[in-house]
């Protein structure tokens, strides 16, 4: 599913109108849609009462529509105005003429007070993608009067149009007096902010409209919220035929004597997502203690001193990599000037032309140390940063970073010209053509040691196997987090571990190639 901003919102609109759907159209289809999504969730049982709330704009237009439409079925509906709407406006004049109650509440708010008393659905037509300044007096006091009646034990169920009121449609940020809404109806295309924190918090179901926008531009957008469908599509084959080397050959780079179970989760986490060979390249002193835990991998030691790899190990990777299909860096190396000097003389001694390369962890925070790096890494790589790591890539707060998740890792992406993998919450995968997808999975249980560890090595383990890095990525995340959910049932949000993913990964990989 498509996601878009409220700009490209109406510039797909426009592009409607100009193909012979003008506003008015769409705003009869919006309308008949949010009507429809309200009455049968409330059992299209006749009698049934809803206030819809209409703001000063489109979005207050469409829930005139719906109005009338849940009136012609027998719902016993009251319209609350809350701005001034012009009494030539069509739709309203609809309402009238079939003697629907229109309360005009823009100055006086016990208006909305009777309407909501008894009511079993509000109808949040106020303000959709259009706002652009905090809440404030009649619309801030009106949102709390609803919520405070939905909080009741017998409080309606409030069904938003497009986005509920006070959440920003672009980066998911919520006013103070924002609605949580039970069912958000979203028209044409879903907005990125119902699917990012905090908004996402706010959005509750998600239902869509289809408004028969035109389907080339609407395919053409760069944003896509992931599912199972898209994964399918894009796994790589697993013909019966094949050896362990027409699953790729994958090079972990990874671990030091302090910090072993990094590389072993990378290492399993590859081999889970189904990569034909695993090589583990290690500081020779910790090989003895990671290798036990990976019984399938195979192992190159690299030159260490007190247990993390030296500058010159850098050397013994490059030449080991010709015999592999993608490389995976940093779980675990460590972050001292040893680790520091091996990580850039890796990664600029590669070109575009030689195995994609997947950056996690502390080859994120050595990397970071190096001025301008983006200017010296040629490699195809995926960055999996979490916030902290990707304002230490950037150079920007977390707080930034976090306000605006998609801007964020899409400008990265674009800068570095590298896949970016933010991870978090509803993590975003962007491309530096523009492209990016959205994991539409938030999952506390993921908030634990190793985890990230895992996912490096489900990435890298499809990028061995032939995906192009932001294909990888993508379908790596999303198994990844997929995983996790399906652990969900069993574990809880507290207390799974990075390992108990391991043998949920092919189990997930699996329904999704059934899907």
């Amino acid at each position: 599913m498509k996601l878009v901003t409220a700009a490209q919102m109406r510039a797909l609109e426009e592009q409607a109108a100009g193909e012979g759907r003008p506003p008015d159209v769409l705003m009869e289809e919006a309308g008949l849609g949010v009507a429809q999504e309200v009455w049968v969730n409330l059992g299209a049982a006749p009698g049934c009462r809803v206030a819809v709330l209409v703001g000063p704009g489109n979005n207050g237009g469409d829930g005139l529509v719906a109005a009338r439409h849940l009136q012609d079925w027998g719902a016993q509906v009251e319209v609350v105005l809350l701005a001034e709407r012009d009494e030539a406006d069509p739709n309203l004049k609809q309402l009238v003429e079939r003697e629907i109650v229109v309360r005009q509440a823009a100055n006086d708010l016990t208006q909305l007070e009777e309407a909501l008393s008894g009511a079993e659905a509000v109808v949040d037509a106020i303000l959709g993608t259009g706002r652009a300044r905090p809440l404030d007096g009649t619309f801030a006091h009106a949102l709390d009067l609803v919520s405070k009646a939905r909080a009741k034990p017998a409080g309606p169920k409030v069904f938003a149009v497009d986005v509920p009121s006070g959440v920003d449609a672009d980066t998911g940020a919520v006013d103070p007096r924002a609605l949580r809404a039970d069912v958000t109806i979203v028209l044409g295309c879903s907005k990125f902010g119902l699917h990012t924190l905090p908004g996402a918090e706010f959005a509750g179901q998600i239902e869509l409209i289809d408004l028969g926008l035109p389907a080339e531009a609407v395919e053409a957008l760069p944003v896509e919220l992931l599912n199972a469908r898209w994964v399918r599509d894009r796994l790589p084959e697993r013909p019966a035929s094949a050896n362990k080397g027409a699953f790729g050959r994958l090079l972990v780079v990874a671990g030091s004597r302090q910090y072993v179970g990094a590389a072993r989760l990378a290492a399993l986490g590859a081999l889970r997502s189904g990569a034909g060979l695993v090589t583990v390249a290690c500081p020779e002193s910790a090989l003895p203690i990671i290798a036990p835990g990976v019984t399938e991998a195979t192992f190159l030691p690299l030159s260490d001193s007190g247990g993390a790899v030296t500058a010159s190990a850098a050397t013994e990777a490059v030449s080991a990599l010709e015999r592999y299909d993608a490389l995976l860096l940093g779980p675990g190396l460590g972050q001292g000037a040893s680790q520091t000097a091996f990580v850039r003389q890796l990664l600029t001694s590669l070109n575009e032309e030689g195995p994609p390369v997947l950056v996690d962890a502390d080859g994120l925070n050595n990397l970071a140390k190096l001025p301008h790096w983006w200017e010296r890494v040629a490699a195809r790589c995926v960055l999996t940063p979490h916030p902290g790591e990707h304002s230490r890539l950037t150079r920007r707060p977390i707080g930034e970073i976090q306000a605006n998740r998609l801007a964020s890792a899409q400008k990265a992406a674009a800068e570095f010209k590298q896949v970016v993998v933010l991870k978090g919450a509803y993590s975003i995968i962007a491309a530096p053509d523009g492209r990016a997808g959205v994991n539409p999975y938030a999952n506390a249980a993921l908030a634990s040691a190793g985890t990230g560890d895992v996912l490096a090595g489900a990435i890298a383990g499809l990028m061995a196997q032939g995906l192009a890095p932001f294909e990888a990525a993508c379908c790596g995340a999303y198994g990844h987090a997929a995983a996790a959910q399906g652990l969900k049932p069993e574990l809880g949000d507290t207390g799974m571990l990075a390992s108990d993913l391991l043998p949920e990964l092919p189990r997930t990989l699996r329904e999704l190639r059934a899907v």
